[in-house]
């Protein structure tokens, strides 16, 4: 399958492994660092690539050498960047993740995240394509309001299409991402990111809010696995047991692995399992790119789960 990522681009420096969690007027100690790829985009992209998908990134970056980081590892990944739009007048994004083997805090300077428009994505970048994927609904600023057009016009051209809300920095969660939704395909709610669109504490309560008789809610429960409705009925799979190093982006690999698998039309149950899979073992090392999973490590945790 042909991908076209349409999103943000920034770097994540990882600080892990906090001795204590940061106060005002406080300093803390961490003990070790790492500068990766970052953007929920990046990381998912960057999972399909290791799967053996054909990907291609558009979004935009400051002429500033975060940029040119992400440029060049994208390219190592096997992705293609000639759609990258480079803006002397805007900077790079970053993102500083206060990580721990059970959670972590974010500190984000949006920079170009905000910078891609709907018109940025014309037909012509998505001609020779067979899916566009959205990450961070929410942070994504300018892109937001041409979403819904976005994937109006792909679903015309024949591709299907995919969304991963991301956290609403503002806690508002706007209605107009149920709107968007009627012309997605895939969405990947996280458990915090369900609950907050429905308007319900109980994960099923809120998966039928939101349901739309059109789109495959996919809802990442964390420790809880995941959850879908089919037919009306709860499907659940439960998540695999691992002892994580670090969880950023282990839901975008989550969304690689479930993709990768839905491309391939296996059976419902089989996808979320992939999916999963691929989200555990995104979590051996630091930063969400550097252990993703090949689809063979992804089939050997399901069959040596069963």
């Amino acid at each position: 399958m042909k991908i076209l990522m349409a999103g943000e681009i920034n770097v994540d420096l990882i600080l892990q492994n906090y001795h204590s969690f940061p106060e005002l007027g406080k300093e803390v100690l961490v003990d070790d660092c790492f500068l990766t790829l970052g953007s929920a985009s990046l990381i998912c992209a960057m999972g399909l690539a290791k799967l053996g998908e054909e990907v291609a990134f558009l979004g935009k970056i400051g002429c500033d050498a975060y940029g040119e980081f992400c440029t060049e590892r994208m390219e190592q990944g096997g992705i293609d960047v000639s759609r990258v739009i480079r803006d002397p007048k805007i900077k790079t994004g970053i993102t500083v993740s206060i990580s721990s083997p059970k959670d972590r805090a974010l500190v984000t300077y949006l920079g170009a995240i905000t910078e891609l428009r709907g018109e940025d994505v014309p037909a012509s970048a998505m001609a020779g394509f067979g899916h566009v994927h959205v990450s961070s609904y929410f942070l994504q600023e300018g892109l937001r309001p041409g979403v819904h057009d976005l994937f109006a016009r792909a679903h015309a051209m024949g591709l299907t299409t995919s969304l991963d809300p991301g956290y609403d920095p503002s806690e508002q969660w706007a209605a107009d991402i149920l709107e968007t939704l009627r012309e997605t395909d895939v969405f990947f709610p996280n458990e915090v990111e369900l609950c907050a669109i429905g308007r319900s504490s109980d994960f099923e309560t809120a998966l039928r809010a939101i349901q739309n008789g059109r789109t495959l809610i996919v809802a990442k429960l964390g420790r809880q696995g995941t959850m879908v409705l089919k037919n009306g009925k709860v499907l659940h799979v439960p998540a695999y047991t691992v002892q994580p190093v670090d969880t950023t982006g282990a839901g975008d690999s989550f969304d690689a692995g479930f993709l990768h698998a839905w491309f391939e039309k296996r059976p419902l149950a089989d996808a979320l399992r992939f999916g999963a899979a691929c989200g555990a073992l995104s979590t051996r090392g630091l930063g969400g790119t550097a252990t993703q999973a090949t689809v063979e490590e992804a089939e050997n945790m399901i069959r040596r789960a069963q």
